[in-house]
């Protein structure tokens, strides 16, 4: 089974024990800046992180899919998604090296 990653109050609890701060400042850090990646992308479609990644607005083409009860062919419209690149640093600290 998979281990589950941090929820925000654990994230809240973690970041305000390393920086020396209240749990309500590292909350408003956190609040802060996803509001500020939400503007960002909406405004210019990219946002990075450095030393993370980066958040990017991608666009799909419209396709044709199977709906798997009838299995019927569906037209699936395009839509604007968005995505999140990781950094190559973050990537290989993370995921070994291939040989």
């Amino acid at each position: 089974m998979a281990k589950k990653g941090l929820t925000k109050a654990q994230l809240v609890g973690h970041l305000a024990d390393k920086l020396g701060v209240n749990r309500a400042t590292a909350r408003s850090f956190l609040d802060e800046l996803s509001t500020l990646v939400a503007k960002e992308v909406k405004k210019a479609g990219v946002f990075t992180l450095p030393g993370l990644g980066k958040f990017v607005l991608s666009k799909r083409k419209a396709r044709m899919g199977r709906n798997p009860r009838t299995g019927e062919p569906i037209k699936i419209p395009a839509k604007t998604v968005l995505k999140f690149r990781i950094a190559r640093a973050l990537k290989n600290s993370v995921l070994p090296a291939k040989k």
